[in-house]
C-alpha cells in the first residue's frame, strides 16, 4: 500500500522556517534583542582582554610596558575583531544557515546534507565542537561575573575580601532563577546592553586622546611587527588577544533567534564601534599612565562613577552568562535529538516560544562547574589562562565544516572554497596553538571537560548501537509476524495499540511480549517510529507518514526537527487529515523498559559498559520525553546485557 503523507511527498522545511515570526516582528526590535542576547559575551571582553594581553606581552605582571607593546596588542585585537568575527562569522558563516538556524550542530547537519550521508569524521567534528561549547558555557559565567565584581576592589580596596562571596552569590542566584524561565528578564537584556555599549564607548572616548598616537594601531603592521620580533612571547600574547573575540561564535549560534540582518546591523552600528573605542581608550590611558594596567577598564571611569559602572558591568556579565546558559540548553536538546546524548528532562518555560526551555540536570552541572572554577582560580586573571581553548576549538571546527558546506552544498569549486576558508582555519589554529601554551596554567580545564563530554557522547552512541543490534537479534521481521497472525489469529479486542520501535521492519519487543503473555491482539496495531531530521524543524505536511501492512497493522513514521520537542499525541492527531481515526482515550501505548546489565563481551571496556548503563538509567523515560499521557501507557520489562 502506498504511504500516506500529511502533505506533498518530499516537502521540506522552508528556508524561513528557522526565523519563526521574524517577518512579523519589527526589524529594530530584533536588532535590539540581538544586542541583548547575542553580544553579551564579546561585549564584556573589555573588562579583562586588553589587560591580560598587555600583561602577557610585557612578560607578566610588573613587566615594562612599552609603546611597541601597547600598539602591537591593540592592533592585534582590532584585526582579530575584523578578521575572525566580522569577516568569518558576520559576513560568511551567518549565511550558512540550516533553515534559519545556526551553531556547530546546525553546521554539522548541513555538512551531513552536503556529504549525502552521516560521515564519521563530520560526526566527530560535531561532537568535539559541541563538547567544547559546554566548556565555554562553564567558563564564561565564571570569568565574566568575577571580572565585573573585581571592580569593587578598584573603587574600594577594603571590599577586596568580598569579591569571591559576592561572585558566588550572584552566580547561585543566576542559576536558581533559570527554572522560572527567562522571558520577562530577556525583555530587559536589550536596553541594558545598549546602555552598557554606550557607557564603554563614552568611557573609552574620554581617554582616547590621552595619547592620539594610539590611532596608529589601525595599521596591521604594528601587530605583525610585534609577533615577528617577540617570537614565543608573541605567541603567548596571541592567546590573551583571543579573549577579545570570545563570544564571536555566539553570533552564529543565535542566528535562529533573530535572523542574519538584525545581528549584522547590531554588530556594525553599535557593538563593533563601542568595542573599538573602548579598547583604544584603554590603550591611550596605559600609554599615558602605565600603572593603570592593573585594571585599565575601570580606570577609564571617574572615581565617583566607578561603583555605578561595577553595577552595570555586573548586569552585563549576568546577561552574557545567561546567553551561554540558554545556549547550553538549546545545544543539549539538539544533541538529544541527534542521538548524541540520552534523553533528559526538558521543561518548557514559555507557552509562546518553544525555544525557551530549562533542563534541570544541565543547569545543576553548569552551576557546579562554574563554582568549582571560581573556587580554584579565584581571580579573573588566573581564570583567563583557562579561557580560549574551548572557543578556539569550536571556531576551528566551524571553519572546517564551513569549508565542506561552501564546497559541497553551495557548489563552489574546491579551490575557491579553500581560498576563502583556509586562511580563517589557519588563523583559528594559530590562536588554538597559542591558547594551548597555557596548558599548565589552566587550559587543561576546558580540555579535560571537553574530553569527558566527548567520552560520554561516544559511549552513548556506541552503547546504543550495541543495544540496538542485540535487541534486533531477538526480534522477527514484521511481515513474517503479520502473515503468521493472519493464519492463526489470537483473540481480537477493540481499540488501538501503539508500539514504539526504532526499526519498523521488525516486530517491536513490546508487541511480542504482549502476544506471548496476554495472548490478545488489538483491532488496530500501530508500529510507531520517530525520526529526527537534519533540519531544525519540519513542516506539518511532512510530519506523518502512514503505511498499511494489513487490515490490523499499520506503520506510522513521525518526523521532528532537531530543534523541536517531540509531541507524539499532537503529531498523531494530525493524521486525521489523512482520514485516519485517532482517539487518545481509546489508545494504549506499549513501551519496552529494558533493565541493562554488563555483558562479559560487549564490544566496549567494562568501565564504558558501566558508564553507558548509568547514562541509560539516568535518561528520562520515553513517556515524558515524547509527551505521552502516562495513564495511556503500558510498560513491559525486559532484561538485556550490553
Amino acid at each position: 500500500m502506498k504511504p500516506l503523507r500529511s502533505g506533498p511527498e518530499g516537502a521540506g522545511a522552508t528556508a524561513t522556517q528557522g526565523n519563526g515570526d521574524h517577518s512579523k516582528t519589527g526589524f529594530w526590535t530584533l536588532t535590539l534583542g540581538s544586542i541583548g542576547v547575542v553580544f553579551g559575551d564579546i561585549g564584556t571582553s573589555p573588562l579583562y582582554a586588553f589587560r591580560e594581553a598587555v600583561t602577557a606581552a610585557a612578560g607578566g605582571p610588573g613587566g615594562e610596558i612599552t609603546h611597541t607593546i601597547v600598539l602591537g596588542v591593540l592592533s592585534l585585537i582590532l584585526w582579530a575583531l575584523i578578521v575572525v568575527v566580522t569577516m568569518k562569522y558576520v559576513l560568511i558563516l551567518l549565511r550558512a544557515d540550516n533553515n534559519g538556524e545556526g551553531g556547530t550542530l546546525s553546521l554539522t547537519a548541513l555538512a551531513f546534507r552536503a556529504m549525502g550521508h552521516r560521515s564519521a569524521w563530520v560526526i566527530g567534528f560535531g561532537i568535539v565542537g559541541a563538547a567544547m561549547f559546554y566548556g565555554d558555557s562553564v567558563i564564561t559565567p565564571a570569568i565574566s561575573v568575577l571580572s565585573a565584581v573585581e571592580g569593587l576592589a578598584v573603587s574600594t580596596p577594603a571590599l577586596e575580601h568580598y569579591v569571591i562571596p559576592a561572585t558566588v552569590f550572584i552566580l547561585v542566584a543566576l542559576f536558581a532563577v533559570q527554572s522560572h524561565g527567562t522571558a520577562r528578564v530577556s525583555t530587559m537584556f536589550g536596553p541594558i546592553m545598549m546602555v552598557w555599549f554606550a557607557a564603554i564607548a563614552v568611557a573609552g572616548a574620554l581617554h582616547v586622546f590621552d595619547n592620539p598616537g594610539i590611532f596608529a594601531a589601525i595599521n596591521p603592521y604594528y601587530g605583525i611587527n610585534f609577533l615577528v620580533h617577540h617570537h614565543f612571547i608573541g605567541l603567548v600574547t596571541l592567546g590573551a588577544v583571543f579573549l577579545a573575540v570570545t563570544g564571536g561564535e555566539a553570533l552564529y549560534a543565535d542566528l535562529g533567534h533573530f535572523g542574519r540582518r538584525p545581528i549584522q546591523t547590531g554588530w556594525f552600528l553599535f557593538v563593533l564601534p563601542a568595542l573599538v573605542i573602548n579598547y583604544f581608550g584603554q590603550g591611550a590611558l596605559v600609554l599615558s599612565n602605565p600603572a593603570a594596567i592593573q585594571n585599565p577598564f575601570y580606570r577609564l571611569v571617574p572615581d565617583e562613577l566607578q561603583l555605578p559602572m561595577v553595577a552595570l558591568a555586573t548586569a552585563a556579565t549576568v546577561i552574557a552568562s545567561q546567553a551561554v546558559i540558554t545556549g547550553a540548553y538549546s545545544l543539549t536538546r539538539q544533541a538529544i535529538q541527534l542521538g548524541f546524548l540520552p534523553r533528559l528532562e526538558i521543561r518548557h518555560t514559555s507557552a509562546e516560544f518553544s525555544g525557551q526551555i530549562y533542563i534541570p540536570r544541565v543547569n545543576f552541572a553548569l552551576l557546579a562547574g562554574v563554582l568549582l572554577l571560581v573556587g580554584l582560580f579565584r581571580t579573573s586573571s588566573n581564570l583567563a589562562s583557562a579561557y580560549g581553548v574551548a572557543v578556539t576549538t569550536s571556531m576551528v571546527v566551524d571553519g572546517i565544516l564551513g569549508f565542506v558546506v561552501i564546497w559541497k552544498l553551495w557548489h563552489w569549486r574546491w579551490w575557491s572554497a579553500a581560498l576563502l576558508m583556509v586562511p580563517f582555519i589557519m588563523i583559528d589554529t594559530t590562536f588554538l596553538t597559542a591558547n594551548l601554551l597555557k596548558l599548565v596554567e589552566g587550559a587543561w580545564v576546558p580540555i579535560l571537560f571537553g574530553v569527558g563530554l566527548v567520552m560520554i557522547i561516544l559511549t552513548w552512541r556506541r552503547g546504543t548501537e550495541i543495544l540496538l543490534d542485540k535487541t534486533r537479534r531477538t526480534e522477527i521481521p514484521l511481515n513474517e509476524l503479520v502473515k503468521s497472525l493472519e493464519k492463526k489469529s489470537p483473540h481480537i479486542v477493540k481499540g488501538m495499540a501503539i508500539f514504539l520501535t526504532a526499526n519498523p521492519e521488525y516486530a517491536p519487543t513490546a508487541l511480542l511480549h504482549n502476544l506471548k503473555h496476554n495472548k490478545v491482539l488489538h483491532d488496530q496495531n500501530i508500529i510507531l517510529t520517530i525520526n529526527t531530521a537534519d533540519t531544525p524543524r519540519v513542516t506539518p505536511e511532512e510530519r506523518v507518514v502512514i503505511e498499511g501492512v494489513s487490515p490490523h497493522f499499520f506503520i506510522v513514521k513521525l518526523k521532528f526537527g532537531y530543534m523541536e520537542s517531540p509531541n507524539v499525541p499532537k503529531a498523531l492527531a494530525q493524521a486525521k487529515k489523512l482520514g485516519w481515526s485517532f482517539d487518545i482515550m481509546s489508545t494504549s501505548f506499549f513501551l519496552s523498559r529494558r533493565a541493562l546489565k554488563p555483558a562479559v563481551h560487549s564490544g566496549m571496556p567494562r568501565w564504558q559498559d558501566r558508564l553507558f548503563i548509568s547514562l541509560a538509567q539516568a535518561a528520562n523515560d520515553a513517556t515524558t520525553f515524547f509527551q505521552i499521557p502516562s495513564e495511556r501507557v503500558v510498560e513491559i520489562g525486559t532484561q538485556v546485557t550490553v
